[in-house]
This record gives C-alpha cells, structure tokens and sequence, in this order.
C-alpha cells in the first residue's frame, strides 16, 4: 500500500482527534457531559457521554489534487430528562464542530458541516439515542 492510497484513513485518524480534542475542550458541552466523551464508552460508563462513532472514508481525489470525504457519525447517550437532554447534548456536538476550524496533523481540513441529527429512544426504554452526523473534506498537506 502506497502512502497515497493511505491517505484517506490517515487524515481519518487525524480528524477524529481534533474531533475528540474540540469536544473535549468545548465549555458548553463540558457542563453537560463532564469529560464522559470516548471513543469506546466503558462498560460502566455514567450517562449521559458521547462516543465518537462511524465513519465512512472515500477518497475525494481529483486528476492532480488528493483528498478524502468523510461521513462521521457522533453518538449521545442519556437517561434523563426525556429527550430534553439528549436534544441538548446533540445541539452541543453540533454547536462545537460545525463549520469549526480544526488543526488536523498531516491534512488540512476544507470543510466540516452538521448533516442530520435524530433522537431516538433505545430498546430499553429509558435510554435516549441521539445520533449527530457530519461530512467533512479533508486534503493532504
């Protein structure tokens, strides 16, 4: 595999930490969730949190420039309050990483953009889901 053809999940890896260090930097989502933000949520973990979900990479290349289109899909979790929180916490995500300007190691980042957003309540009843999506454009440096 060359280093071109790598690209795409590198400038993945890359953008997820910028990600998980603007959300965990973010004032508004801070009071809401504390620093429950994982990329895989303990077994145990206190509701509400956030987990760093999906992502779907394809390449974006053109005949003389690279790059990469990713699809993100940024999970909420909470137990209380009815949708009320999970609503809250989504706007937060959403709040935080629309359009944000993030530094990301290797790549430079075009553009990012909120897609869609759902709260769904989970199987066990208690449990709201919600479900925040995003695209992004990232190019090598």
């Amino acid at each position: 595999m060359t280093a071109a053809s790598n690209a795409p999940l590198g400038a993945a890896r890359a953008l997820r930490g910028a990600i998980h260090a603007r959300l965990a930097a973010d004032t508004p989502l801070q009071a809401l969730v504390g620093n429950a933000i994982h990329d895989v949520p303990p077994k145990d973990a206190a509701f509400p949190f956030v987990t760093l979900g999906e992502a779907v990479v394809s390449d974006w290349s053109t005949a003389t420039e690279g790059g990469s289109e990713q699809a993100l899909t940024l999970h909420v979790f909470s137990r209380q309050g009815g949708r009320a929180e999970a609503l809250a916490i989504a706007s937060a995500v959403q709040e935080a990483l629309h359009e944000a300007p993030l530094a990301l190691d290797g790549h430079r980042l075009a553009n990012l953009r909120a897609t869609t957003a759902e709260i769904r309540r989970d199987s066990d009843g208690r449990t709201f889901h919600g479900l925040v999506r995003f695209r992004a454009i990232t190019e090598p440096l």
